[in-house]
């Protein structure tokens, strides 16, 4: 019998390795400020910024303050800000380097009161290794059990890596402290995809392959590289955006409903869902996958150069920055419906859209009027640029004809004015309150390797030639072969 575990005790020092780079100023530094103003942080909580830059407190606090109001906008408060800057202490160090870490510890060492800490591993992925066994070198894994640390994706770059990843923080970290971060889960639009699903007895007896057409899970971005040649170079969309975010929002949509919404009872579903979606072939990879990389192009009447043009990338770079792939779960629910996803970089608009497309009426009543063709009804659920859901109906038109009009049914769950939170907000507290639910357990990560590892043997082999898309485009056109009928095309608005 598993004794249920008792609740964490809150952090009195959060770390952050990696404070100076462009995820925490976009994304962590944010967060943390506005779970300030909300009153969420633990009182007496201490945060650690660790960076290369021989920064003094005072650059740092320079740094911290740019970085909050240009995130926060209108939501920036001086007095707000100025309790949140007296929590920060910045050290500077290379992170291989053991002088940071005894640094480190007499910072944290010197609150005797303090029992638990966490750490934001917000560097390259090249380096959690490095930084993992450092904390062990220096003791501040210890007591063993006690602290938290926090992995950004990607966790490894193939199956092989993921694993050995694993087996490395398992030698010094208990999975309990393990928290493997994907923002997406954070969202508040993909958690009420769980109440939509399974709160309303209208929608769940119609998910299944019976009324369901097929899937599209779109990623979309507007932005290029930005910056990230040296890591975007090696890992490419299907490591960087496919194998995690979309292969998570998959198994949201596709999974059975949990016994309790318990972290490992949500993750156990997931787990199931990946481990049904169908193989695939060496010899089918051509027909179930699709890459490709932008070239020059416009971006809203802007000039922009091609994937090749950046700095820092390669002329002869097969790396993809487009990849579409289309998955069958073979399960009672969902045996024969396909699911395309989709992301890309430089394309046409900054877009993320669960699609679900149902299937035509069994019965053509109105195959002899004005509306021999009517088109198939959808649920939308778009994460950005707006958080919003949507059914799209019809109704007939008023007037002597038959004509119809398709009307949206707003299932949206925020009205008026209600704020939007940002996903990092979300997943910071659950960190700092020990809620595990929103976090990836490691079978989960090795079994999205799977699914993709098949494809990504396929594409190393093959490195002489890449296809290419227009800048401010949707892509390549030769995307849409992956389509099991003509009628299936790409959903590319809300």
């Amino acid at each position: 019998m598993t004794l249920p575990q008792p609740p964490k005790a809150l952090p009195c020092h959060f770390v952050i390795f990696g404070a100076t780079g462009d995820l925490s100023a976009l994304k962590l530094l944010p967060a943390l400020y506005h779970l300030e103003a909300g009153g969420r942080l633990p009182g007496g909580m201490s945060v650690i910024a660790l960076g290369r830059r021989p920064w003094s407190e005072d650059d740092w606090r320079r740094h911290l303050e740019a970085s909050v109001r240009k995130q926060a906008g209108d939501r920036f408060n001086a007095r707000t800000y100025r309790r949140f800057a007296e929590r920060f202490s910045y050290l500077a160090g290379d992170l291989h380097d053991p002088e940071l870490y005894r640094a480190l510890s007499e910072k944290l060492c010197a609150d005797q009161s303090c029992v638990d800490t966490v750490f934001y591993l917000s560097i390259k992925p090249s380096d959690f290794g490095a930084v993992i066994k450092q904390l062990d070198l220096a003791g501040l894994n210890r007591p063993r059990g006690l602290h938290r640390i926090v992995v950004e994706k990607p966790f490894g770059e193939d199956i092989e890596s993921a694993r050995l990843l694993n087996r490395l923080l398992h030698e010094f970290f208990d999975e309990e402290q393990v928290y493997r971060i994907d923002h997406y889960l954070g969202k508040e639009t993909v958690q009420n995809l769980v109440v939509f699903r399974f709160a309303n007895t209208l929608i769940e007896p119609l998910w299944n392959r019976n009324y369901i057409d097929h899937v599209q899970i779109s990623v979309a971005e507007q932005a290029g590289v930005s910056g990230r040649a040296d890591y975007y170079d090696q890992s490419g969309a299907l490591r960087d955006m496919l194998q995690n975010h979309l292969l998570q929002l998959l198994t949201l949509v596709a999974m059975e409903p949990p016994p309790a919404l318990e972290a490992d009872a949500l993750r156990d579903e997931k787990v199931k869902v990946l481990r049904s979606i169908r193989p695939i072939a060496e010899q089918s990879i051509h027909a179930h996958a699709f890459r490709a990389q932008y070239g020059q192009g416009a971006i809203e009447g802007a000039s922009v150069p091609g994937y090749q043009e950046e700095p820092g990338v390669s002329s002869h770079s097969i790396a993809e920055t487009f990849v579409a792939a289309k998955f069958y779960v073979d399960n009672w629910r969902w045996r024969g419906v396909p699911f395309y996803l989709r992301t890309g970089k430089r394309l046409a608009q900054k877009l993320s859209l669960i699609a679900i497309r149902f299937r035509h009426p069994p019965q053509q009543l109105f195959r002899e009027t004005p509306l021999e063709f009517i088109e198939p009804n959808w649920v939308l659920l778009s994460l950005q640029p707006s958080e919003s859901m949507h059914i799209e109906l019809h109704s007939k038109q008023p007037g002597l004809g038959m004509d119809t009009r398709t009307v949206r049914l707003n299932a949206s769950y925020r009205q008026g004015r209600e704020k939007t939170l940002d996903a990092y907000e979300t997943l910071l507290l659950d960190i700092m309150e020990g809620d595990r639910s929103l976090f990836l357990r490691f079978d989960e990560v090795e079994w999205a390797w799977r699914v993709v590892d098949p494809i990504l043997r396929q594409w190393t082999r093959q490195r002489d030639f890449i296809h290419t898309y227009p800048a401010g485009s949707w892509g390549p056109p030769e995307a849409d072969r992956l389509f099991d009928k003509l009628e299936q095309a790409w959903r590319n608005q809300l």
